[in-house]
Formats: structure tokens, C-alpha cells, sequence
């Protein structure tokens, strides 16, 4: 049995050795967690990205393990799905971002289970192939700061751990590298805030990490923040329109329903309302003042959800 955060005060050691913090709970009065309809098909190991009002749901499994092109759009103005141009090619474990009002593919395993180091953006007349990543890339995070989308942590080729970043600049369709994490790993979450990349969680071949590093784009170097109050893989996490990075889902024994949120002003983690569906390989997106978690796999291993959660975060400080 799981013990949780918010019933038991203990100090737990994250498995790279460090003290995680116990975080304080946010008042549930403040912000709760609402579903909303559910997507068209059941998928896990999707990638997700957002463009104004909605929300793109990438490749992925299906249930049964094959590998799907399928792309699903969520428009959280109308609280509507409708079927996106698929993909040229199955992905899952992809990463996606948005730049500049547009949706970027990159790598993901295909679904022959190679790490691919194909790229793609979606266009009016659908998805169109960019610049081939240096190297193969799946199950690593996305974030973008000023027009380049770095590529963090991840499985690279012949299925080791990314020692180095990739950095796209979407202006010039063009790749170059960066320093990689101090801490290598792969199946982690990842966004951008002030010019900062914060890669947190993941899993290496020992287990799952509460590890929380950001790399500053100015100086090119990688820096430790406080780890996570959980350790775990298989998550995902977005940066919310103040600037805090909320870490959502993941799995292990069980799946994890913590949703855990690092405020970069102060250093500290609090602990959100659980997310009402324990998921792993999930979407997660901020639209505004609300996060939305789509998607991914109720129980560890291949299962898949349709799954549409979100949670107002308005409470918490106006944008």
C-alpha cells in the first residue's frame, strides 16, 4: 500500500540519494479537479501540445500494443473532440511543443520499437517533414524558450541513455546540441518558464528519480533545484501561466495519482488535489489558468485511457 503525502508527515529519500521534501497540501476549497469528454479513442504514451483553445493528442498505443499515427484535437473553448490529420508515420513515446501558433512532432520509437529521429509540424495542408533530429530521441520532454524547442533527457540509439540536448530553432529548421542532464534519464517531464528548461522525474535502469534540474538558456548550464516530494517515472508536467511547474501522474508498482507543483520564486514543492484517474504516458497541457491531463495508462504497462481531466489553477494566483 501506498502511503500519501498529505495523510502522513515523513521524510522520504529520493532514489538519487537527496531528501525529498514533504510538501504542503493546497487547501481544497482553492482548486478541484473536473472531467470533461472523453477523447475519441483510448490511447498511452501520447505527446500533446497546445494551440490557443486546443489541445493536439499525438501517436501513441492503443489498446492491444500497435503503434497509431492518430492525432486527436481537444478544443477546451467548446469542451469538444474532432479528429486531427494523422501522422505520416506510428509514433509513441514522442515529444511535442508549439511554436509560434504551430505544432511540432520529434522522434519517438516507431512502431518497429527503434527510436526514430524523425520530425515533423503541422501546416494547413497537414503535417510536413523538418530537419532530421542529430540523433534518435524517444520518451524525453519537449519545452520551448524564444523559438527553440529543447529536447531533454530520453533514450537515444541503440537504446542508452541521451548524454546531450537537442535544440531546434524552428525559424532556420535547424539542430544543434546542448549540455545534457547532469542526471541522465528517460521517461521524465519537462517544461519552460523565463528562459529556464526544468526537467523533473523520470526513470533510469534503477528506478524512478525525484530529481528536478533546470538549465538556464543564457548561461548554457544545468543547475539542481529541490527534488520532487515523489519520485516517479512515466509522468509527465507543464508549466502553469505564473511560472510553477506541476508534475502530474507516472507509475511504478501502481500508477500515481500525486500531482505535485515546484514554484521556482520560493524553491518549494506543494502537494495539488490527486488527479481523479491515476495515469501514466499521459498528455499534460496548460490552456490559460487550466491544466489538462488527456490520455495515458490507468495501471502500469500497456493499458490504455480516453480520459479528458482538468483543473482550474485560477485559485492559486491571477496570470
Amino acid at each position: 500500500m501506498r502511503v500519501f503525502l498529505f495523510t502522513l508527515v515523513i521524510l522520504i529519500t529520493a532514489c538519487d540519494g537527496a531528501p525529498a521534501p514533504v510538501a504542503p497540501v493546497v487547501p481544497s476549497g482553492s482548486v478541484s479537479w473536473k472531467a470533461l469528454p472523453s477523447a475519441p479513442s483510448a490511447r498511452t504514451e501520447v505527446a500533446a501540445a497546445a494551440v490557443g483553445s486546443k489541445i493536439y493528442v499525438i501517436g501513441g498505443y492503443r489498446a492491444g500494443g500497435g503503434t497509431v499515427a492518430t492525432v486527436e484535437v481537444f478544443d477546451t473553448a467548446a469542451a469538444r473532440w474532432e479528429r486531427g490529420p494523422d501522422l505520416p508515420v506510428p509514433v509513441n513515446h514522442a515529444m511535442a511543443a508549439t511554436v509560434a501558433g504551430t505544432v511540432f512532432v520529434f522522434g519517438g520509437y516507431d512502431s518497429g520499437g527503434r527510436a526514430f529521429a524523425g520530425a515533423f509540424k503541422l501546416t494547413e495542408q497537414g503535417w510536413r517533414s523538418i530537419a532530421d533530429m542529430p540523433s534518435p530521441r524517444a520518451a524525453a520532454t519537449a519545452a520551448v524558450v524564444d523559438g527553440r524547442v529543447y529536447v531533454a533527457g530520453g533514450v537515444a540509439g541503440q537504446g542508452s541513455l541521451a548524454a546531450d540536448m537537442l535544440v531546434y530553432e524552428a525559424a532556420a529548421d535547424r539542430w544543434t546540441t546542448a549540455p545534457g542532464l547532469p542526471t541522465p534519464r528517460e521517461h521524465l517531464g519537462g517544461a519552460a518558464f523565463d528562459k529556464r528548461v526544468y526537467a523533473v522525474g523520470g526513470r533510469t535502469g534503477a528506478g524512478n528519480l525525484a530529481t528536478l534540474e533546470v538549465f538556464d538558456v543564457g548561461t548554457k548550464q544545468w543547475s539542481a533545484l529541490a527534488p520532487m516530494p515523489t519520485p516517479r517515472g512515466g509522468m509527465s508536467a507543464a508549466a502553469t501561466c505564473t511560472g510553477r511547474i506541476v508534475a502530474v501522474g507516472g507509475e511504478a508498482q501502481d500508477t500515481f495519482e500525486e500531482v505535485e507543483m515546484f514554484d521556482p520564486a520560493t524553491g518549494t514543492w506543494q502537494s495539488l488535489p490527486a488527479l481523479p484517474t491515476p495515469r501514466h504516458g499521459l498528455g499534460v497541457v496548460t490552456v490559460g489558468t487550466v491544466l489538462y491531463t488527456l490520455a495515458g495508462g490507468p495501471k502500469p504497462g500497456l493499458h490504455v485511457a480516453d480520459t479528458t481531466e482538468a483543473i482550474d489553477l485560477a485559485g492559486l494566483g491571477a496570470c
